[in-house]
């Protein structure tokens, strides 16, 4: 395979020709284990593990390879095996706030073309999930594209359609059936040889039965909806990238019970910028669109032109992005105390080195 295929390019190559002096290969992150990582290389598939180097020169999780990145490999004689010695800068990433952690992002998948943001056309609907999914993908400098699927379950897809229409902006919209393949081929006109598409969405939405409509076969677990809510499983259980016949990429993902937020005000602008634009026309410029006389956002509610649901998380979006700026700014002068901290504790180490080799003569 060659290395265009798996989605090299001139920027991985720039930044990669001080490893190829040392005589490392490049190499692309396909699957995740405990403590290895399965590279797709020119010649084969390897197992690797980082380097020591890599190990303590990470901070956070995201310094840490992911599903997507390309690495430099150090290839072991005479084995299958390599050990990771640097990871190329990201084109793009979706992440997500990890769990239980104020400031730490968890990358979901690396350097995507497009994002395919999967809901089902089932009781599982919810515009409000749909609208957070928006504000991460527009965050991860990648294309998000919004996949209706499971169309011929649905009594009226037409309706779901307008409705999902109304919040996604500029952004396209497929409705599609896995299991009949109605409409997989709109889906195929995204993945082009050397393109990496990510399958993002809650549990049950079917993301691996659209795969393996892609694929032609069955190759990623389906496993049935809960009977009592229409609620998924989990099918997937871990991250991998997926080459396939036609010579795009996958990556699947495990179904996402909770979205934690991890993005900026100008996601969160861009995802609800009808509601931005109407606040523009408000009599107070710090108008928190409740009570307050000349509200154009509350007008718009109440003649219907703006659904309440999407105010509100709207403003549940915007807490959350305060909440996680003032979590960011604490850590970051925790970090920066700590910085000083070990400076000034060296340089008292070196001063009484100093005065007791003064002490000596």
């Amino acid at each position: 395979m060659h290395l265009a295929d798996l989605g090299w390019c001139s920027d991985f190559e720039h930044h990669f020709s001080v490893f190829r002096e040392k005589g490392y290969q490049p190499g692309r992150i396909c699957r995740e284990h405990k403590h290895l990582y399965g590279v797709l290389c020119e010649s084969s598939e390897i197992l690797a593990e980082i380097s020591g180097r890599i190990r303590f020169a990470a901070h956070v999780k995201s310094d840490f390879p992911a599903i997507g990145d390309w690495v430099a490999i150090q290839p072991l004689a005479g084995e299958s095996r390599g050990i990771i010695q640097g990871i190329m800068p990201r084109r793009s990433s979706f992440g997500r706030k990890m769990k239980q952690s104020y400031t730490e992002r968890q990358i979901l998948a690396a350097n995507i073309d497009t994002v395919f943001l999967v809901t089902a056309l089932n009781s599982d609907f919810n515009l409000r999930r749909l609208e957070r999914y928006l504000v991460l993908a527009r965050e991860s400098q990648a294309q998000p594209v919004i996949i209706l699927n499971k169309s011929d379950l649905c009594s009226d897809p037409d309706g779901h359609l307008v409705a999902v229409k109304a919040v996604a902006e500029n952004v396209p919209v497929h409705p599609v059936s896995g299991l009949t393949g109605a409409g997989i081929e709109q889906l195929e006109e995204y993945i082009r040889p050397g393109k990496t598409v990510s399958f993002l969405g809650s549990s049950g939405v079917g993301k691996s039965t659209l795969i393996n409509a892609l694929l032609g076969f069955s190759r990623q677990e389906v496993r049935e909806l809960r009977a009592r809510d229409e609620r998924g499983q989990h099918a997937t259980t871990f991250r991998e990238l997926i080459v396939l016949p036609s010579g795009g990429m996958v990556i699947d993902t495990p179904g996402l019970r909770e979205v934690q937020l991890w993005a900026d005000e100008e996601q969160i602008s861009h995802t609800f910028a009808d509601i931005e634009l109407l606040a523009q026309m408000c009599r107070f410029h710090d108008c928190r669109h409740q009570s307050e006389p000349g509200c154009a956002v509350r007008e718009a509610i109440e003649s219907g032109e703006l659904d309440q649901g999407r105010l509100k998380n709207y403003t549940k979006l915007q807490r959350e992005l305060r909440f996680l700026e003032k979590r960011q700014d604490q850590k970051a002068s925790m970090l920066e105390r700590t910085k000083w901290k070990k400076i000034s504790e060296l340089q008292r180490k070196q001063n009484r080195e100093r005065n007791n080799r003064y002490s000596s003569w």
